[in-house]
C-alpha cells in the first residue's frame, strides 16, 4: 500500500503541473526539485502523460470542446441559442467580432501549447528510461497528443509557434502540419525499434484518472490516421495515401467519458438549450451539398425535438458517457477518394469507387454506427463534380469533428459561406510575444 500511495501522490503532482500554464508558453515548474523527480521516474512520466488527455478533453477549457465549438460556429454547423454566451456570440457573428479576447480561442491556443510542452517533457525524459519498451509506450502515447495539438493550431491559425518558450518565432501552418507528421514519424520509429510492452497498458488500469485511455486509443492506427490527415492538409498526397492504406478500418480509437470525466459537448451544450445545438437537419449545408433524403447519418448526428430548438445534437455528444472518435473510418476512405481525385493525373473512376464506400455504408458496417446507407452514385463525373461530392460527404460523415473549416478552404468554397477564414491571435500571446504575426483580415 505504501508503494501505491506514493505513486498516487506523484501522479497527483504531475497532473497539477500539467494543469498550470503561462501566457508566455514557458510553463515554469513551481517546484523544480519535485518536477525533476516526476520527470525522472516511469511513474511520474506516466502521470504527466495521462494529464495530456485531461488537458485535451476535459470540459469547456479543453482543446476538444474549443475546436469543435469554434469550428462549428463559424462554419454554420452549429447555431447559437443564447447571445449571453459572449465567446460563442463572437464566433457566431464572425468577422471582426472575433478578436484576441475570445476565451474559446484562448483556451484552444494555450492548452494546445501546454500539451506540446508537457508532451516534450515526456518524450525527452522517457528516452532515458532503462525499460525501452515501457518508454516506447509513453513516447508514442504522448506523441499522439503532441501531434493533435500542433495539428489543431495549424487548422485554425495562419502561422503557429515554432516551439515553446519566450519570444518564439512562428512558422507557416503548412510547416505546422509537417511538424506534426515529424512527431508521428518519430513515434513510429520508436515503436518499431522497441515494441510497446504489455506492462505499459496493463499498469494503466491501476493508476488514478487512467480509465479513458485503457483499450480506448489504438496507438498504431491513430498515428497513421493522423499522418494521413495532416499530410492531406499539407498537400503531400503520396505520404497521405501511404499512411491511409496502413490504417485498419475495423478498429476504434476514441476518447471515452463517464460521469467522473463527462463528455464535454454534452456537458456544455447538448444537455441544455442555453449554448448551441445543431443548426438544422441539413447540418447547416445548402445548395448542392444538402444531404440526400434518407441519409442515415442525419438521425445519427441530430435528434428532432418538439420544442425549440427543434434540431439538437445527437451522435457523439448524445450523453454524458458518449465517446468521441479521434478519427472515423469514413474519414480515411474519403481521404483516399480525395487524393485519387486531386492527384496530377486524376483517377476519377477509383475516386468514385472509394466515395461510394462511404455513400453506401450501412450503420451496422461501421465501428461507430456512422453510415449513410444510400444507393451508389453513378458517374461519370468531372473532377470538379467529384470533388464537390467528396466535400459534401465529408461535411456529413465528419460532422462536428472540427475539420470543416479546413475543408471549406481546401475545396475552395466562397468565404461568404463561413464567418471566419482564420482566427486572430489571442491577446495572451500578442501581449507577451513581439513575434506574434498580424491578425488575418478575415
Amino acid at each position: 500500500m505504501k508503494k501505491r500511495t506514493y505513486l498516487y501522490k506523484i501522479i497527483a503532482v504531475a497532473l497539477f503541473l500539467t494543469a498550470t500554464s503561462s501566457c508566455k508558453k514557458e510553463f515554469k515548474d513551481p517546484n523544480a526539485a519535485l518536477g525533476t523527480d516526476v520527470l525522472n521516474s516511469a511513474q511520474g512520466l506516466t502521470g504527466v502523460a495521462l494529464g495530456l488527455q485531461r488537458v485535451y478533453t476535459a470540459g469547456r477549457p479543453g482543446v476538444l470542446f474549443s475546436a469543435i465549438a469554434a469550428n462549428g460556429l463559424v462554419t454554420n454547423e452549429l447555431v447559437l441559442l443564447n447571445a449571453g454566451n459572449i465567446p460563442e456570440l463572437q464566433l457566431s457573428t464572425g468577422g471582426n467580432a472575433v478578436d484576441g479576447t475570445n476565451s474559446i480561442l484562448a483556451n484552444l491556443w494555450a492548452n494546445s501549447n501546454k500539451i506540446i510542452f508537457d508532451a516534450d517533457n515526456v518524450i525527452v525524459n522517457s528516452a532515458k528510461l532503462a525499460d525501452k519498451s515501457y518508454a516506447a509506450g509513453l513516447i508514442v502515447y504522448s506523441s499522439v497528443f503532441k501531434a493533435l495539438a500542433i495539428g489543431n493550431l495549424s487548422l485554425y491559425w495562419e502561422r503557429i509557434p515554432s516551439g515553446i518558450g519566450a519570444n518564439v518565432s512562428f512558422i507557416t501552418r503548412v510547416d505546422g502540419f509537417k511538424k506534426a507528421i515529424a512527431v508521428i514519424d518519430n513515434a513510429i520509429a520508436v515503436m518499431t525499434a522497441n515494441p510497446i510492452s504489455s506492462s505499459f497498458t496493463l499498469n494503466l488500469p491501476n493508476l488514478p484518472n487512467s480509465s479513458p485511455i485503457v483499450q480506448a486509443i489504438d496507438l498504431t492506427n491513430t498515428l497513421y490516421a493522423l499522418k494521413a490527415r495532416y499530410a492531406l492538409f499539407a498537400g503531400d498526397y503520396a505520404t497521405a495515401l501511404a499512411a491511409v492504406n496502413t490504417v485498419d478500418l475495423t478498429k476504434r480509437s476514441i476518447f471515452s467519458f463517464d460521469s467522473n470525466g463527462p463528455n464535454p459537448i454534452f456537458l456544455v451544450a447538448a444537455s441544455n438549450v442555453n449554448v448551441f445545438h445543431s443548426t438544422n437537419t441539413n447540418l447547416g449545408l445548402t445548395g448542392i451539398y444538402v444531404p440526400d433524403a434518407g441519409d442515415k447519418r442525419i438521425p445519427f448526428y441530430t435528434s428532432v425535438a418538439t420544442t425549440a430548438p427543434l434540431t439538437r445534437i445527437n451522435g457523439f455528444g448524445a450523453s454524458i458517457g458518449s465517446s468521441i472518435p479521434i478519427y472515423l473510418p469514413g474519414e480515411m476512405i474519403l481521404i483516399k477518394a480525395e487524393i485519387l481525385a486531386r492527384q496530377t493525373n486524376p483517377d476519377l473512376v477509383n475516386g468514385l469507387i472509394e466515395l461510394n464506400k462511404v455513400v453506401t455504408k450501412q450503420p451496422a458496417a461501421d465501428p461507430f454506427g456512422v453510415g449513410a446507407g444510400l444507393s451508389p452514385l453513378v458517374g461519370p463525373f468531372t473532377q470538379t463534380e467529384l470533388l464537390n461530392l467528396i466535400y459534401k460527404h465529408r461535411s456529413i460523415e465528419l460532422y462536428m469533428s472540427g475539420l470543416k473549416l479546413e475543408d471549406m478552404r481546401r475545396f475552395g468554397l466562397p468565404t461568404t459561406e463561413r464567418k471566419r477564414n482564420f482566427f486572430p491571435y489571442p491577446f495572451t500571446e500578442r501581449d507577451n510575444n513581439p513575434n506574434t504575426p498580424a491578425d488575418p483580415t478575415f
